[in-house]
């Protein structure tokens, strides 16, 4: 399950931090993409060459990386590319300006970019453990929905035995397992998944097209991938980068979408048919580039492109098939009609006359319509829209 996730590894100023080598040495094993991020106390307990050997990526502890070249650790960037953050270990400084929202180093500056959930092993000494201030602010970082796992008895580095040892890293590692596990609830699904545009060719320089970049239909094949299921993604031309662990086929037509799609649909549980497909080719694409005829360019006859969603719903066996629509009036009718006429347990609808829907923006807002019945929803990222689509579909599946 760790095969290509990405994990942020934090660590603090604690004695406990030598346990994190072998932490990120057992995830690189398994696969997964670990950056690490310390704070400067940190520095004094295990160096950054260790742990940039093993992860093979550099480690982050300084907002400036490079004072002679300005070059800087972008903190943003590094909170929003991050499938898991773990803070290991946790110390009660650090704690203390968790709570309090205090950003005097990069690590703190991570976490409050954080876009992905966030798991913390803290490690103290007894006294340190049991004071009242530490108590109260785990239990702040478990009520605001950080995981916050237990402390371990046992010696203490001041010679103390009871509570305030990190977990180890052993027993770390199974709960980013089973945090990875949890989500797997489309495990052993294939899931289908076409986005972006096509282009129709006009002549060998031209084409008709759309202004879809792909980003929906990319963001759930992404969010599809987080969840266990096995993705074939088929997609338009795009300059969007290609998620992680799933196969993904290059179109430029209508027609190679229609014969990509037809490969694969008998062997999917489910077909999201995101791409913003062309109703319409040019009948003939003309051999060389068409030449500029006074004011106005010859009249060019077109013709019916073949229509991939309505096929796949006259063939569909075990299908879940999910299509969209995007409309400038008459929306909720229109989006019905495709419902029903293309066989579809669920259609997603959009209209350009909302702000901040459409094509080319981060964010959606969109209308589920179900055979029977509507479920309106605001406005969201496309990563929340993918969320939400997924979670029709597990239930549909």
């Amino acid at each position: 399950m760790l095969k290509g996730k990405k994990i942020l590894l934090g660590i603090t100023g604690s004695i406990a931090a030598y346990k994190v080598i072998s932490l990120a040495r057992e995830l690189v094993k398994k696969g997964a993409d670990v950056r690490v991020v310390m704070t400067p106390s940190a520095l004094s307990f295990v160096t950054p060459l260790t742990l940039a050997t093993i992860t093979k990526n550099p480690v982050h502890s300084a907002y400036i990386a490079d004072e002679l070249t300005g070059e800087w650790s972008n903190h943003v960037e590094l909170g929003k590319w991050a499938d898991l953050m773990v803070i290991a270990p946790l110390s009660a400084n650090t704690l203390a300006k968790l709570v309090t929202g205090e950003c005097d180093n990069l690590l703190l500056a991570v976490v409050l970019s954080l876009s992905c959930p966030l798991v913390v092993a803290p490690a103290m000494d007894l006294d340190m453990s049991d004071h009242w201030t530490t108590v109260g602010n785990l239990k702040i970082l478990k009520d605001k929905g950080v995981n916050v796992l237990d402390f371990d008895e046992g010696e203490l580095a001041s010679g103390l035995v009871g509570k305030g040892r990190m977990k180890e890293p052993e027993y770390i590692l199974e709960i980013v397992d089973e945090f990875f596990d949890l989500k797997s609830n489309l495990k052993g699904k294939k899931l289908l998944i076409t986005a972006g545009p096509t282009y129709e060719a006009i002549d060998p320089v031209r084409f008709i097209g759309n202004h879809s970049l792909g980003k929906m239909g990319f963001a759930i094949a992404a969010e599809a991938v987080e969840r266990g299921a096995e993705v074939v993604l088929i997609s338009g031309p795009t300059q969007l980068e290609t998620p992680s662990n799933l196969e993904r086929i290059n179109i430029t037509s209508a027609a190679e979408m229609f014969k990509a799609v037809e490969e694969h649909y008998d062997s999917c549980d489910s077909l999201i048919m995101s791409a913003a497909v062309a109703d319409y080719r040019p009948a003939v694409v003309a051999e060389n580039k068409l030449k500029k005829e006074k004011d106005s360019l010859q009249s060019i006859q077109m013709e019916p492109t073949q229509d991939i969603l309505l096929n796949c719903g006259k063939n569909k066996k075990r299908q879940v098939l999910i299509g969209f629509a995007l409309e400038t009036e008459n929306e909720l009718e229109n989006a019905k009609k495709k419902l029903s006429n293309k066989n579809l347990d669920l259609l997603v609808l959009n209209s350009l006359r909302d702000e901040g829907a459409g094509f080319g923006t981060d964010t959606n807002r969109v209308t589920f319509v179900f055979p029977d019945r509507t479920q309106q929803n605001d406005l969201k990222t496309k990563h929340d829209v993918a969320k939400d689509i997924l979670d029709e579909l597990e239930k549909l599946v």
